[in-house]
Formats: structure tokens, sequence, C-alpha cells
């Protein structure tokens, strides 16, 4: 069984396996013809399960075969032009790359004696991020695994700074008293990042928002006015750069100025639109960022990364050593004055993935230009499939995208029962993925159902759009047309 350890004596064995793995699913993408086979549980699952796992087949080559059957197949394909649900990107080579050495390596991004040059590369890149996002020299941060993790982190550092002497508050509230105030279009990660951290069901107070998806500025002032009336604590304002069913950027400077006035800790969660830190022509889109506490990004969504590649970044490292405890067998205090840099004193994990080689790879290969045209040419495409949208009478599309998310609703031109035409468009979207022609996903916008792109693929042209479009109204047409039958 040794001879299966990667080493110096196995390193040919390696190459070999690795290579016939690589060759198998290069095959796979080169020939795959949809996102989806469309394959069901039911006829999935039964493959799985007649699997012994406890009576291995010794061969590489026959694993192969046997995971082209379980998994391979059926995968649900990102890179596909239509595959357009969720903030899943194609991901791209260097960063690939830079997956298949850290995971043969296997450094542990914990403490410097585990991790050394891939410590400093971390580092390296938190601080051009900062830069990007226009923080000053005492900035900080560390990779997370991925936006709910670094909203959490930064929830933590925003409920520990909650004390004496912030805005004039006088004395240390107790959790029962604290409030973190997000739009109600916001990501759930804030919720129940209250409930981890022990704050009351009541914490989080959802802020309107406009036509536009956008947290509602005059709202939220209201709330903090009301807040601080009660003798309440406003511990934090998350501001989201990108929702997730809209793509919607919050009002960063006019947010940051309540939080400078309410003395209420500034957190964007820019999971979604941090893409914008390297866009070439739109990047204005998410000035004000620069006055954040803390700012979450997810590399795995807008920098096309594979998952998973995240990071919470804060205005001021000392707020870090909220997240600090010392361990003799691991990180000793007394290596903070022997100034060893050991990640774990600024992460929530111990055990971490070098997962920062994939973005250091990217920029070394591609630049942040690169990245940044690819980020700008799916929000062109986005605003591309707005007009479609709006132009088609087929459709109602809910907002004109601030990234490169579209929410659209079909309308059937004989039909007028809310309800009805909610179960058309259920119905168009899981007749879609049977089908495995595409993938859409869907949400509720005013408690009815609606259907979303979420455009992350530069390869996926209006022509791939309009073709989805054409598909969905298919199904849907064939729902309707099947129920007026069942009614008579």
């Amino acid at each position: 069984m040794r001879s299966h350890l990667l080493n110096d004596t196995t390193a040919e064995r390696y190459r070999r396996s690795v290579t016939e793995g690589i060759e198998r699913v290069a095959a796979k993408l080169a020939t795959t013809d949809r996102p989806f086979t469309g394959v069901t549980v039911d006829a999935l699952a039964p493959r799985i399960e007649r699997i012994d796992l406890d009576k291995p087949l010794h061969d590489t080559t026959a694993v192969l075969d046997e995971l082209e059957d379980v998994y391979l197949r059926d995968a649900v394909y990102f890179h596909h032009p239509r595959y357009l649900a969720h903030l899943n990107c194609p991901v791209v080579i260097p960063a690939v790359l830079g997956e298949a050495v850290l995971s043969a390596v296997n450094s542990s991004l914990d403490t410097w004696d585990q991790s050394a040059g891939g410590t400093l590369i971390e580092r390296k890149l938190v601080d051009w991020t900062n830069e990007r996002i226009g923080f000053g020299p005492a900035a900080d941060g560390v990779f997370t695994s991925g936006g709910s993790q670094s909203n959490l982190q930064a929830l933590l550092l925003a409920r520990e700074e909650a004390k004496p002497g912030r805005a004039g508050w006088e004395a240390s509230a107790s959790h029962a008293e604290l409030r973190i105030f997000a739009s109600e279009v916001s990501h759930f990660s804030v919720k129940k990042s209250a409930k981890l951290l022990g704050l009351s069901q009541d914490s989080v107070v959802s802020v309107p928002v406009g036509n536009d998806k956008r947290m509602q500025t005059v709202a939220l002032a209201r709330e903090l006015e009301r807040c601080k009336r009660d003798g309440l604590v406003p511990m934090a304002v998350v501001a989201t750069a990108g929702t997730t069913d809209f793509g919607s950027i919050d009002p960063l400077p006019e947010i940051a100025e309540l939080c400078e006035q309410f003395g209420a800790w500034m957190h964007v969660d820019a999971a979604y639109g941090c893409g914008l830190l390297a866009s070439l022509k739109n990047r204005h889109r998410i000035d004000g960022i620069e006055r954040a506490d803390s700012v979450t990004v997810d590399y795995h969504k807008s920098f096309f990364q594979p998952v998973s590649s995240s990071a919470v970044l804060v205005r001021d490292a000392a707020t870090l050593r909220h997240a600090t405890y010392h361990a003799e067998y691991l990180n000793p205090r007394r290596m903070v004055q022997e100034r060893i840099p050991n990640q774990v004193d600024k992460s929530l994990q111990t055990t971490r993935r070098f997962d920062a080689l994939k973005l250091w790879m990217t920029l070394r290969v591609m630049g942040a230009d690169g990245i940044g045209q690819l980020f700008d040419e799916v929000c062109e495409l986005a605003e591309e499939g707005w007009q479609l949208l709006a132009a088609d009478p087929r459709y109602d599309v809910v907002v004109e995208p601030s990234l490169s998310t579209l929410v659209f609703r079909y309308i059937p031109a004989a039909v007028t029962d809310p309800a009805e035409i909610d179960r058309a468009n259920l119905y168009a979207r899981k007749a879609l993925f049977a089908s495995g022609d595409a993938v859409v996903a869907g949400t509720k916008v005013g408690g009815r159902h609606f259907l979303k792109f979420t455009l992350l693929n530069p390869e996926t042209t209006t022509d791939d759009i309009s073709a989805v479009l054409d598909l969905i109204a298919g199904h849907a047409e064939q729902y309707l047309g099947e129920s007026l039958d069942r009614a008579s």
C-alpha cells in the first residue's frame, strides 16, 4: 500500500495517474454538448449505492471508468455556455494548474513551519486586494472557504468592536442589544452568522430596497435612529456589492456616511461584485468600498477561480486580534515577538488549503486586466440580455443589471391567474433542467416565482440567451396547454 503514497519513489506513478485523469477530464470537456444530461436522482443513486467501498478496484483506469459512470458523465458543467443558473463560473487554466500544484504539495496555511512561501504568497495577495479596494497600509486579511465564512468572521469582529467609546455608547452592550442592518435582499449568511454569534432572533434589521433592489439609505437612517432611540447598539451595517438574486449594489458612499454618524461597523459583502476590483470599465460602480471596515471577496465567483477561493479583508489589521487564539503546540505567543508569520492568528480555521496559489498563478499568467476584461464581458452580456428581455412581450424583467444577473418571468398573454403563471414558470425551469439543454435558476420576487440568469461565462452569447428564452417559453406553453386540457 505504500506504493500509493506520494513521495520521491512514487513520482512517476503520480505523473501517470494524474495524466490519465487529466486526459479523461479534457476529453469530457471537449465533447460536452450540453450543461447537464438530465439524469434523475432515482436513476443515479442506484449506481452509487451498488459500489462496495470495502472492495477496491486496485487499478486507476478501472476507477476512472467507474467515475465516468457515477460522476463525470452526469456532472453539471459550468463551462458550458448554456449553464446560466447560479454564481458558478468557468475556471481559468492557470488557476487549475495552481490547484494541481497545491493539492500535491498539500501545504497547510495555518503556521509558517507548514507553509513558508505559501504564507508570504497569501499575504502578498491580501495586500494586493487591499490596494485594489483602496485600504491603507494598516489593512490586512486572510483567505477563507467562501463568502459565508468571510461574512461570519467580519461580523465577529464587528461584534467585538461594539464596545465603550464607539460613537458615544457608554456601556458595553449585551448581545441582546446589538443590531445588524442589512437590506431585505442581502445574503442569508448575514442572519445565519448572527445566530452563530449568539445574537438574538431580531438582531438583524431588514432594510427595504427600492425598485432598483438597492438598500434605501433613507430607510437605513430611520432604522439607525430608532436603534439609538431605543437604547440599542448599531453593531454593523452590511452593504451588499452584488446581491445574489439581482446583482444589485447598495449605495456605498451614503452607507459609509451613516456608519460614521452612528458608529456602526461597515461591512461590504462583495462576494459577487469583487470582480469590479479588476474591471477596466466599471470599477466606479463600487466607489465607497474603501470606506468599509471589512470586505468579503469571492475570487471563485468573479475572478474565475476554482472553489474554494475567498477572503475577508479589514481596514485595520488590529481588529483581526478578535479571531486570535494561541496554542503552545501550534502558535505560542512568543512567536508574535519573534515576528513569525502564522496565518492561523487571523483565521477562524486551523488547517487551511493554499487556495491563494490559484489566484497567484492567474495573476502571474493573465494579469489583473485579463480577469477584469472577462468580468466586463459578462456584465456587458447581461446588459444585452436585459435589452432582449425588455423587448420580448413574453417576459417581464425585474431590473436592469448592475453586474451580470437577470431576473425575469414568463408571462403568457392568455393567462391572468398569477398562481397559474407561477406554476408555468416552475414547470419550465424543471423541464429545462430535466432536458439538460440549459440550466437556469429561480427565486421569488414579491411572493411570485421568477427565473434567473446568472451570467458568468464569457463564452455565452446573446444567441444562447435567445435560444434558452425560446426553450423556457416552449416548456411553459406545453404546461399551460396540458393544464387547459386537464381542465376541459
